[in-house]
């Protein structure tokens, strides 16, 4: 296996506060010899756990970087037991350019594991995570939430898997996480995830969508942030106390939770997130752009449940995914 081109400018075994980069080399047309430096944090205090915190998998969701650029401003060596791997800008080109995917390779970060290390940046950065990086975590919190399409109610989730004991580790952390929703989720399309990567080594993940639209509030960026510190508290790298809240427990069992555009046109959510919703229910519409006088596309709801997620913005595409209905678990 070829060596991965990326170096950190900081150490992983040193105590104390050290902030520096992921220096990974990248000769372009702007600079021949130029480098996509990575922020990265590390916070160590003798033996213990290791989490991995990762944000803006997606360069267009916000809760993460905000949450772990105050971790890595805020937190001292004495506050940690253990380490602390704080990379608040994981696909660090999609954060620059406020996008999804990669402007370099238009690279889903979050679908590119395990990477190559003589691939593309973002496999490059992919194999660095499997190679490097994961291995010396325990625990993994990777921030999402809609991005520029996508809204939801705030939400931690955990994998449904086939390992139950590393299930069992996983909803421990979510719980603990306390979001106002806690969902146990299986994914659509697992394939090259890092979340999959991260489950696939026996690890503990956490992993959140926050809100949508392409910004964070004040309210997402503070269940971010007490997330984040109760995970860590749960874990016991964090010294403090956890702040519990009521949550509200559901499950995304199959794929009858999702319901897809089978057009383009003119979206209408015929319900608000958090609302109640029967089987059969009429949760969105589709109207023509071209013409007046013609019915809208209705859509209905395939399970009972809560809406916890919605098409964002406006308009909507053929494949689009409109709405998403959550489960209520008794």
């Amino acid at each position: 296996m070829k060596a991965n081109p990326i170096s950190a400018t900081i150490p992983f075994d040193e105590d104390g506060v050290h902030h520096g980069f992921l220096k990974l080399p990248y000769s372009r047309d702007d600079s021949a010899w130029g480098s996509v430096l990575i922020p990265l944090t590390v916070i160590r205090n003798g033996a213990g756990k290791t989490a991995l915190l990762t944000g803006a998998n997606h360069g267009d969701e916000y809760e993460g970087p905000v949450a772990l650029q105050e971790l890595a401003s805020l937190t001292r060596a004495e506050d940690v037991t253990g380490r602390l791997i704080i990379v608040p800008y994981f696909n660090y080109p999609a954060f620059r350019a406020a996008t999804r995917t990669s402007p370099i390779d238009r690279g889903n970060l979050n679908r590119a594991f395990p990477g190559r290390p003589d691939g593309t940046v973002t496999e490059k950065i992919a194999d660095y995570f499997q190679r490097t990086l994961l291995p010396m975590a325990d625990l993994a919190v990777d921030f999402h939430s809609g991005g520029k399409t996508l809204d939801f109610v705030p939400f931690a989730a955990a994998h449904i898997l086939d390992d139950k004991a590393t299930e069992a580790a996983c909803f421990a952390a979510m719980q603990a996480f306390n979001a106002p929703y806690s969902v146990q989720m299986r994914e659509i399309d697992s394939v090259g995830m890092y979340d999959t990567a991260v489950e696939e080594m026996g690890k503990v993940l956490v992993t959140t969508e926050l809100g949508g639209g392409g910004m964070s509030t004040a309210r997402s960026n503070a269940i971010a942030k007490k997330g984040l510190r109760n995970v860590l508290i749960h874990s016991g790298i964090l010294r403090g106390e956890m702040q519990i809240d009521p949550t509200v427990a559901l499950s995304m069992p199959d794929d009858e939770c999702f319901v897809f555009s089978e057009g383009d046109g003119l979206f209408e959510v015929m319900k608000d997130l958090g609302e109640p919703v029967t089987k059969g229910e009429l949760v969105a519409r589709v109207w023509p752009l071209d013409r007046t006088g013609q019915p809208p596309e209705e859509y209905h709801a395939r399970r009972d449940g809560v809406l916890i997620s919605r098409h964002f913005p406006g308009l909507i595409k053929s494949g689009d995914c409109a709405v998403v209905v959550g489960v209520v678990e008794r």
